[in-house]
């Protein structure tokens, strides 16, 4: 069986963090349904402390979520991931992290771009003839840029 899945990274401004995320790897933050989401506080199944506004746009407050540009159409999510809201703040280094593989000749093209959008620089590695910069996202979640 294969299975579909999303990744899922914890954040403490989900909506923000989507929208970093996505301006980084090119794909889109998933649209928001704001009439559903409305439906869902008139039926009572959720309530207005459940929402929070982002971007002009009524969202759901626990989450939000990128896609791959190439999704093949709406509701079928094979490549997504979920920034969902947990209370705490990070604290230790992350157990999964992103490798965004640019190639060793844009390595430096790439810190500064994203050191420039509010990456933070972290350290520089090296094994064999591989090489990478380790960064941090801007809620302090370490990548690679391999």
């Amino acid at each position: 069986m294969a299975y579909e899945f999303q990744v899922v990274v914890d954040a403490a401004d989900p909506h923000t963090l989507a929208d970093w995320w996505a301006e980084t790897l090119g794909w889109a933050v998933e649209p928001s349904n704001p009439g559903f989401i409305r439906k869902m506080i008139d039926e009572g199944r959720a309530t207005e402390a459940d929402t929070t506004t982002h971007r002009g746009q009524l969202v759901w407050k626990e989450g939000a979520a990128i896609l791959h540009p190439d999704e093949p159409a709406p509701g079928v999510h094979r490549r997504r991931i979920l920034f969902q809201l947990v209370p705490e703040s990070k604290t230790v280094k992350n157990r999964l992290h992103f490798d965004l593989r640019v190639g060793a000749d844009n390595h430096e093209a790439e810190l500064r771009r994203l050191t420039e959008r509010g990456a933070t620089f972290l350290h520089r590695g090296q094994q064999g003839p591989s090489s990478w910069i380790t960064l941090a996202d801007p809620e302090g979640n370490e990548f690679c840029v391999a």
